[in-house]
């Protein structure tokens, strides 16, 4: 949706009516809930900022509706609301409810960050869409690169962008067939792994959801049919198992919370389990939240491998080793007295908040009564870090393509020096050099994993070590793009052969203009006059670099461009060879 046609400047009903919107403090009926909840969570937050924030989207977007009839503004209220349920701080609902205006509105960045403050502004251009004009088909890569670069400064840009994906699938039921496959399909490519990331697993399960639901529509139904009659069947045996998980803790003196918590219908269905004959226990998860110090957990993990037996290579420790976003828990899976297998996780209080929250269980613990966030309050993730060290030289369309793996799960290995990497899985010891250092990857000649020589291509695994020979001269080669994983390693390899093709390219493109010239001397001097410049920018290239750069890649010919050039008396001279240099 681009910006209305209103002429701002003559429009003064439009101007008298934002300024009133701007002197608001009270906040419109609409806006009460988002309001109440918000205070739930901060009790001293600044309401009337709030309702300033909301009369002044509701007035920008007054004219627009949305593609099932209702008025717009109802979509930034929707995202500010999601934001507000899940605790996040007051700038970033001001900037979830005006997140669409620098966008679809009159509304400049400048004049909002004047209103409002640079830190809602941050967040507002970061979630903004490139000019499709401009970019065309590398819009959609160039937004991505936009928001993470942005969110290099803040990180709630991520989740604004979330909560907004989050919404967009919930009335995902407006838009055409095709366009929902499309946007289904780029969530569960690009903002799930995102989710999973930054740890908000409360956003990533309804994603996953409702991707599944647009994606797969027939097994959805199934899952979610199969689903509610094997929860059904089993809740006695459930409460059963509940009843028995709290009595064999208290044997061990263990204070805990049991809650029995379904699984979403994508994981039920991803798991593999047959739907027809669905273990109902294969819906659920066992959740014990121990009280005190996070190392009862340990004492509840004997607790229940003491009352039933532990399954093999189920048994997951993520607060000995925690997961990349902040997760920490014990994961461990048990058979029951009837056979059934039982997944229970155990972790304390906080670890729980993380487990749901990821990224916002931080937000929570630097934001204070008043809804502000102290500066400085989060760290960066080591993926995000990551991330923006190779942007910068990847294509649009290579940036997307390596976000795609390296988003993805991940694995963690050593180095022969005791470096410890976080790779995404399937990557290849190329990536692992890439990985330490561009120049090491450009220079890599073969690799060790746990003390044998691998190939290029073979796969790491969780806990390898990984040693990098190198070779003097740097040297890709071209065939390691079939099997780097990491954006990293693909980027630093397309842009060395890049580079040496353009070297090449020159060299051929000079010495077809040397050849056409009659030898290098006169074409030496034709650049050392500046007639060789004057002819390149007459063809259109800025420099004599990119000129015969073009030459070598065919894309022209000497003879077209001279004679193009032809009433300028340097193109003259050129164009004849036996006309001799300037000044004979």
């Amino acid at each position: 949706m681009g910006a209305p046609d209103v002429d701002v400047t003559a429009s003064t009903e439009w101007w008298r009516g934002l300024n009133q919107a701007k002197a608001t403090t009270r906040p419109a009926n609409e806006a009460e809930p988002l309001i109440a909840e918000h205070l739930r969570w901060y009790p001293k937050a600044d309401t009337a900022l709030l309702a300033r924030a909301y009369a002044v989207a509701e007035h920008l977007h007054r004219e627009q509706k949305r593609k099932s009839g209702e008025p717009f503004i109802i979509h930034p209220l929707a995202v500010a609301t999601i934001l507000a349920e899940l605790g996040l701080d007051t700038a970033t609902l001001v900037a979830a409810l005006l997140h669409d205006t620098v966008e679809d509105t009159p509304f400049s960045l400048a004049h909002l960050a004047a209103e409002f403050g640079t830190e809602v502004g941050v967040m507002v251009d970061g979630v903004t869409k490139v000019d499709r004009s401009m970019y065309g088909s590398a819009a959609a890569g160039e937004t991505f690169r936009k928001m993470v670069v942005a969110a290099r400064d803040d990180l709630r840009v991520l989740l604004i962008k979330l909560a907004d994906r989050v919404h967009n699938l919930r009335t995902l039921q407006f838009q055409p067939p095709h366009k929902r496959v499309k946007i289904a399909r780029g969530t569960r490519e690009l903002l799930i792994p995102l989710a999973e990331r930054l740890g908000v697993y409360k956003l990533k399960r309804e994603l996953e959801d409702l991707c599944f639901e647009y994606l797969e529509t027939e097994e959805f139904e199934r899952t979610r049919e199969c689903a509610a009659l094997a929860r059904g069947r089993a809740r006695p045996e459930t409460e059963a198992l509940t009843g028995a998980l709290r009595d064999c803790l208290a044997a061990f003196r263990v204070k805990a919370d049991v809650e029995v918590r379904p699984r979403h219908l994508a994981s039920v269905f991803h798991s593999g389990a047959p739907l027809a004959s669905l273990d109902p226990q294969a819906t659920v998860r066992y959740l014990v939240v121990v009280r005190g110090e996070e190392r009862n957990a340990y004492l509840a993990l004997g607790a229940v491998h003491g009352r039933w037996q532990p399954v093999g290579g189920k048994f997951r420790d993520f607060i000995a080793s925690p997961k990349y976003n902040l997760y920490r828990a014990l994961h461990t899976t048990v058979l029951t007295d009837s056979g059934h297998r039982v997944q229970i996780i155990i972790c304390d209080n906080r670890a729980q908040q993380v487990s749901e929250y990821g990224i916002i269980a931080e937000i929570h613990e630097h934001t204070g009564r008043d809804g502000r966030l102290v500066a400085g309050g989060t760290t960066d993730p080591e993926w995000l870090t990551r991330l923006l060290r190779w942007q910068e030289g990847a294509s649009a369309e290579e940036l997307l393509e390596g976000v795609r793996t390296d988003l993805a799960d991940s694995i963690t290995v050593l180095t022969a020096d005791g470096v410890i990497l976080t790779l995404p899985e399937g990557s290849t010891p190329v990536d692992v050099a890439y990985a330490l250092d561009n120049d090491i990857g450009d220079r890599f000649s073969a690799a060790t994993v746990n003390g044998r020589l691998a190939l290029p291509s073979a796969q790491v695994r969780e806990g390898d070590t990984v040693q990098i020979i190198t070779k003097a001269e740097p040297g890709p080669d071209r065939a390691w793009l079939e099997s780097a994983r990491t954006g990293k390693a693909r980027v630093a390899i397309g842009a060395w052969h890049r580079t040496r093709d353009r070297e090449r390219a020159e060299v051929a493109g000079r010495r077809t203009m040397a050849e056409f010239m009659g030898g290098d001397r006169s074409l030496i001097e034709a650049e050392s006059s500046g007639d060789m410049i004057s002819v390149a920018r007459r063809a259109g290239y800025a420099t004599l670099e990119e000129y015969y750069v073009a030459m070598g890649y065919g894309q022209i010919d000497p003879a077209d461009t001279l004679g193009r050039s032809a009433s300028e008396p340097a193109a003259d001279r050129l164009a004849d060879p036996s006309a001799g240099s300037p000044g004979e």
